[in-house]
């Protein structure tokens, strides 16, 4: 088969790349050996997680909040079979629509795995039979898995990753999680809600430890309160199954017994065993694909997108970068700006933030940075939905004024990081973000008002309260 366009990998990065090539007129092929499209993210990851985040979600609203806003609906039970029902049915619709999109925009799925045969082939293996498609560009977009450390007893059947968590039938009474960063932290929000007894245990100082401290801090505060066991700066040393469950030893001697552990300690690139070495690709096996702005490898017309090639492991950087290497594939100039990526977590509270975090601000720009902080408590409409933990931060530059970054915790946030990212990415000033007019009442408000605090201009709270106004 002959194609203009190769991406290897139906995932975030790939499916994108291939529907943007077909747009810009190019014949594209895709080619992945899941029975569905759409990668760990729609399959295995995001998409399943975040519909079991709406299921602990709706488990809060029932147990704290309808009975304040005057609904009676008695003590919520989980019905965790119903909740995978859903979940299965959300991945579905999902995966089924990448499909559609596919057919839509004329790209062709050659269903098996793929590997380099030379510069401008690949050879595909399906038990459908072997084949191999030539092109003239190609898109390696493989993704990630799951990585799993050298500890004694790991090995065991009771020790998970997040694909075999996101498969279970039943809610565990005791969950150990390894690994605070996000994806640990996520599920441990979510089955703590769920019922379950969560353990976390993290080698560093602090949860998420790439994010904002600020964040770190209320995160592991709220968590405390919502009986999450919180162990930092401990490293597990072994790990022992018995009938009835699991003892996992960490730290100085300290164990603590679980039903199930998930491993969640990070991800690696999926680029062995993909013939780039023979084609001349530069990569690592802990860092990926080397790639650059274009997402262009050491080999002119072959691209890497996504977890096998970048430094985030989100699906939406894995989006753009796809679209970016199908426009260089197809003959344009485009390329990947990092410096208003949104970081998005889905834990309760949720977390995001976009552009530099409060240290890397500092680090960069000395004393001329300014932060200002707003809380939710005093937002009209997080007190009606009875969400008030957490606050939004603003962080600019004082010589320009340029905002720098955004970071909040707290409703919602998720969803309102967008809008520190078209700031971000226009160079908007502080100023034009804190006089701007926003709707009332409304979460967005807070944005505002955050920035108002970091010029000295508090409208909704005392001046005594300015956490982080100073330069």
């Amino acid at each position: 088969m002959d194609c203009d366009v190769a991406v290897l990998g139906g995932g975030p990065g790939g499916y994108t790349a291939a529907i943007r090539a077909a747009q810009l007129g190019a014949k594209a092929v895709c080619i992945e050996k899941e029975p569905e499209l759409g990668g760990t993210c729609l399959r295995i990851g995001c998409i399943p997680t975040k519909a079991w985040v709406q299921t602990a979600f709706a488990i809060k609203e029932a147990e704290e909040t309808f009975g304040k806003l005057g609904v009676s609906v008695g003590e919520p039970q989980l019905d965790f079979g119903t909740a995978n029902q859903w979940k299965d049915q959300v991945v579905k619709q999902m995966t089924q629509g990448v499909a559609g999109l596919f057919k839509a925009n004329g790209v062709e799925w050659v269903k098996g795995e793929g590997r380099f045969k030379d510069a401008n082939t690949i050879a595909v293996e399906s038990s459908d039979g072997d084949e191999e498609v030539s092109f003239r560009s190609a898109v390696v977009a493989t993704g990630s898995f799951p990585l799993r450390p050298p500890i004694e007893g790991l090995d065991s059947a009771r020790c998970v990753d997040s694909t075999d968590l996101l498969a279970q039938t039943e809610v565990p009474r005791r969950l150990v999680v390894l690994g605070g960063g996000i994806i640990g932290c996520e599920f441990a929000s979510i089955f703590r809600r769920f019922g379950s007894e969560v353990t976390i245990i993290e080698m560093l100082p602090r949860l998420i430890p790439a994010e904002d401290e600020d964040a770190s801090k209320e995160l592991a505060k709220q968590f405390g309160k919502r009986g999450i066991d919180l162990h930092l700066e401990k490293q597990c040393t072994k790990v022992e199954e018995s009938a009835g469950g699991l003892t996992v030893y960490f730290g100085d001697g300290e164990t603590v017994e679980c039903d199930l552990m998930l491993v969640a300690v990070g991800r690696g690139p999926m680029v062995e065993n993909l013939g780039l070495e023979q084609i001349g690709v530069e990569f690592d096996k802990r860092k990926g694909i080397a790639a650059d702005e274009h997402r262009r490898t050491t080999v002119g017309h072959i691209y890497a997108v996504g977890d096998c090639a970048g430094y985030w492991q989100l699906a939406h950087t894995a989006f753009r970068e796809g679209e970016v290497a199908a426009e260089n594939a197809a003959g344009h100039d485009a390329i990947v700006d990092n410096r208003a990526v949104p970081r998005p977590i889905y834990t309760d509270p949720e977390i995001a933030g976009v552009g530099l975090t409060e240290a890397e601000a500092r680090e960069q720009y000395g004393d001329d940075v300014a932060t200002g902080m707003f809380p939710w408590v005093a937002n009209a409409r997080a007190v009606m939905q009875n969400e008030t933990v957490g606050w939004v931060k603003s962080i600019h530059e004082t010589r320009y004024g340029e905002l720098l970054g955004l970071v909040m915790v707290g409703p919602h946030v998720t969803d309102l990081v967008e809008a520190g990212v078209v700031a971000i990415d226009a160079e908007a000033t502080v100023e034009t973000v804190a006089d701007g007019m926003a709707a009332h009442p409304t979460l967005s408000e807070a944005i505002k008002e955050a920035g108002l605090v970091a010029l000295g201009r508090p409208i909704h709270v005392p001046i005594r309260k300015r956490a982080k106004a100073t330069a």
